[in-house]
């Protein structure tokens, strides 16, 4: 399997980076567009790592917000899979900014074949797209600074991720983890029917190191996952504490990844 992240917060040495989260996955004889940014930045970066996005199998989106679905206004003609919550109006809570998506349901239907699915979509023998995330342990999701247009708290249910079957193990791939890394891990494991854990990579949402930030470490040494590379949307203080447990490397913006 191999892993190009296009759009992320960290520049490469040659590519650019913004708030955002997009990566190419090739796995499984099918190449998967996971998230595409804020705006056209991952065609770029693609076109400066010589990547190309044509013959895309699927663009999947991970969840409703600008940062990792408004670059979709600069594609057209593929399939485009997702939770059906991804169109809601939403906003920080704090200023009332805006954070959905530019472009509606209707708008994305007449550009692509859009799927969606609140349970688990298969989307070959090994690779699979979750839908919507439990939220079962006690740390996770408890808290948000999101809310819906009415005023009532965003919890982000939309939220999802991609797991696939690799030799070793699963791997998961998240757009922001919203769910929380151990709740997603674990519905990863109840949908596929596997155990171990290889890999895990994406933005984490931990911010502090807290509560959240300790028992998600705490979970990820005890299942002996070997690849842990958190991104986008996790803060330095998370960052510094995965480093000083895993050395895990961080990710920047023309980047590739093999496992």
């Amino acid at each position: 399997m191999q892993i190009s992240v296009l759009t992320d917060n960290r520049a490469g040495s040659f590519t650019m980076a913004e708030h955002g989260l997009s990566y190419l996955i090739e796995y499984n004889d099918k190449r998967i567009l996971f998230d595409t940014g804020q705006s056209d930045m991952f065609i770029k970066n693609a076109k400066t790592m010589n990547v190309s996005l044509e013959n895309i199998d699927m663009i999947v989106l991970s969840h409703g917000h600008f940062d990792h679905g408004n670059g979709l206004e600069y594609l057209s003609g593929m399939s485009l899979l997702c939770h059906p919550g991804c169109f809601i109006k939403r906003y920080r809570k704090q200023d009332h900014t805006y954070i959905g998506l530019k472009n509606s349901k209707e708008e994305l239907s007449s550009l692509f074949n859009l799927i969606t699915s609140t349970g688990p979509y298969k989307i070959s023998e090994k690779i699979y797209f979750l839908g919507e995330i439990p939220r079962l342990n006690h740390f996770e999701s408890k808290n948000t600074t999101f809310v819906f247009e009415n005023g009532n708290p965003d919890f982000v249910m939309d939220d999802s991720a991609l797991a696939m079957i690799l030799p070793e193990g699963l791997f998961v791939v998240t757009g922001c983890g919203h769910a929380g890394v151990v709740n997603t891990l674990e519905y990863a494991k109840k949908v596929t029917g596997l155990d171990t854990l290889f890999g895990i990579m994406g933005g984490f949402h931990l911010k502090e190191i807290d509560l959240q930030t300790k028992e998600t470490i705490k979970y990820l040494k005890e299942s002996g996952i070997k690849h842990i590379l958190p991104s986008h949307c996790t803060d330095l203080p998370a960052l510094t504490a995965f480093h000083e447990t895993f050395k895990s490397k961080q990710v920047r913006t023309g980047d590739r990844f093999e496992f």
